[in-house]
């Protein structure tokens, strides 16, 4: 028997970051997965130009692994706390010195500074089912 789909998660990931381990472990918990790798380096989030994002918008919660010292990447977070509804999950995968370094623009998101784990993925997945409810 199929397990039902819940939320919907987005990984904003650089490729090969990760992304066929954390994107077959939220849909084997029945969380669908859509894939970010990010705006090409000359060209603008769709979101930060006010276009509007269909995969942000569909999203139940998010998970950032994109590069922090690039300022637009930094600028994505801080579009999606604005933008995002009250509650919004979001991790940001940084390193111990980025969570320092960008602790201001990284306030009101959870932040792993390390790879996450199926105990980090799973925990995520349960609060996005709670604010789901």
């Amino acid at each position: 028997m199929e397990q039902p789909m819940h939320g919907v998660v987005l990984l904003d990931v650089s490729p090969g970051a990760g992304e066929a381990f954390e994107r077959s472990f939220l849909e084997k918990v029945g969380h669908p997965a859509l894939v970010c790798h990010g705006p090409h380096e000359r060209a603008l989030c769709p979101l930060l130009a006010g276009k509007g994002c269909s995969s942000f918008e569909a999203a139940h919660g998010i998970v950032f692994e994109l590069d922090l010292d690039r300022p637009q990447h930094l600028a994505i977070i801080a579009r999606y706390r604005e933008l995002g509804r009250e509650g919004l999950p979001i991790r940001v995968v940084a390193t111990p010195e980025q969570a320092e370094q960008y602790r201001d623009e990284l306030a009101g998101v959870e932040v792993w500074t390390h790879e996450p784990t199926v105990a980090d993925l799973d925990g995520f997945a349960a609060e996005v089912e709670a604010t789901d409810r």
